[in-house]
């Protein structure tokens, strides 16, 4: 019977694993609207066609005036200017001001000619018809975005391998970019075996249980830009399970197959990821809990993973490796980073030397801040995790954790 002869770190494994993929693997750009591509990965720089703000603009209701006319002035002794017009938005402003003179404008509105700051509102009042009082000397530039300001004709907005957020849509849409390259979402194959696993609208029957991992790990795909493709509850015959690989192998650009990567008689996986191409298995077998049979291989180009069946298992597991994954086949520079908070354990924490264990905690807000509160449970109790908001990870080095101890909660 084989053995784990040698576990990696879960940063072993993840290197060895990327430098096997080769650059062919790499996830082909398509164009798509702009306003769709958020979360997607953009394979090209964009940049400005034109500045931003297109012209000198009011950031404030007021009046478009020189900032030398206001110099001095003050409630009890302001300044008058009169009034000659206002500047209408949308439109290209036509009025010039002069000495002394004002335009009335609105948030967004263009500084005409003549003028070179605005006086806020209530910094002024009407005396007569055509006349106001400015109460507050202004600046330069004082209520004004200048002219490229944000962005300059030209400019770099955005370079290759950014991450699409909201901001980007936005900026984008500002400029007039309505279409761009991104990364195609890489189809990600999942296979789910077992002989004893059922669909979820199945009644199960003695010795049956639902599919988990199916559903899990494809709302995971897709959270992390992925497409997954479920490819079905496969028995536990291995070539039943070679035929679905093949399959998988040749249409999809990920192969995730859950379960089977233990190490007994039954579990075939690694045989199988073994048969599909070159170079094979390269990691059978992490310093992690849960999670240590995680099998990583790269079969002609196509990188697959065995997941363990449990379900807190293979959801961790695949946090840690599928979701990097698909940043690297997507070519992501920037990734989104990691939410993270600060809290205390509440209680101690018994860990195994020599492994990185991921620890289910709840919090909870106390008067002396962050309470993470473990929950402990086996590593196929789903509910483990949908109980948890987050994970706690406990460093190789230690065996454990005291209660009071600081510790980072990677939230779910």
């Amino acid at each position: 019977m084989p053995e784990f002869l040698h576990l990696l770190t879960p940063d072993e494994a993840l290197d060895r694993f990327l430098k096997a993929i080769p650059e062919s693997a790499r996830i082909a750009s398509e164009l798509i609207p702009t306003q769709e591509a958020l979360n997607r990965v953009l394979h090209e720089p964009v940049t400005a066609p034109h500045p931003l703000p297109p012209f000198d603009r009011s950031t404030h209701d007021g009046y478009a005036v020189r900032a030398k006319d206001t110099y001095g002035a003050s409630p009890g002794l302001p300044a008058y200017l009169n009034l000659i017009g206002e500047i209408h938005m949308g439109v290209e402003a036509e009025l010039v001001v002069g000495p002394n003179q004002a335009a009335l404008i609105h948030t967004g509105g263009m500084i005409p000619d003549g003028a070179d700051t605005v006086v806020m509102i209530e910094d002024t009042q009407l005396v007569r018809e055509g006349e106001i009082e400015v109460l507050k000397p202004v600046a330069v530039g004082q209520n004004v975005l200048m002219q490229g300001e944000d962005v300059k004709i030209g400019d770099t907005v955005l370079e290759a391998g950014v991450l699409i957020r909201p901001q980007e849509i936005g900026g984008l849409m500002a400029l007039g970019v309505i279409d761009i390259k991104v990364a195609r979402r890489p189809r990600v194959g999942i296979l789910s075996t077992g002989d004893e696993i059922v669909a979820p609208d199945v009644e199960v029957g003695p010795g049956q249980v639902r599919d988990i991992n199916t559903f899990t790990l494809s709302a995971l795909v897709s959270r992390a830009g992925g497409e997954p493709v479920t490819r079905g509850i496969i028995p536990d015959r291995y070539d039943a399970l070679l035929e679905a690989a093949k399959r998988a192998h040749a249409e999809d650009d990920i192969v995730i197959i859950t379960a089977g990567s233990s190490v007994s008689a039954r579990d075939i996986t690694v045989d199988v990821l073994s048969a599909l191409g070159e170079p094979g298995v390269l990691v059978h077998g992490i310093a992690i809990k849960p999670g240590k049979p995680t099998i990583l291989a790269v079969a002609d180009g196509v990188p697959m993973i065995g997941l363990p069946g449990n379900p807190v298992s293979a959801l961790v597991v695949a946090g840690l490796f599928v979701v990097p994954l698909i940043k690297s086949l997507t070519g992501i520079e920037r990734p989104a980073l990691v939410s993270q908070v600060s809290a205390q354990m509440s209680v101690n924490v018994a860990s195994e030397a020599g492994r990185e264990d991921y620890l289910p905690v709840r919090l909870h807000a106390t008067e002396d801040g962050l309470k993470a509160e473990p929950i402990f449970g086996r590593s196929n109790l789903i509910f483990t995790l949908v109980r948890a908001d987050g994970l706690v990870r406990i460093p190789p080095e230690a065996t454990g954790l005291a209660a009071g101890a600081e510790v980072e909660v990677r939230l779910l």
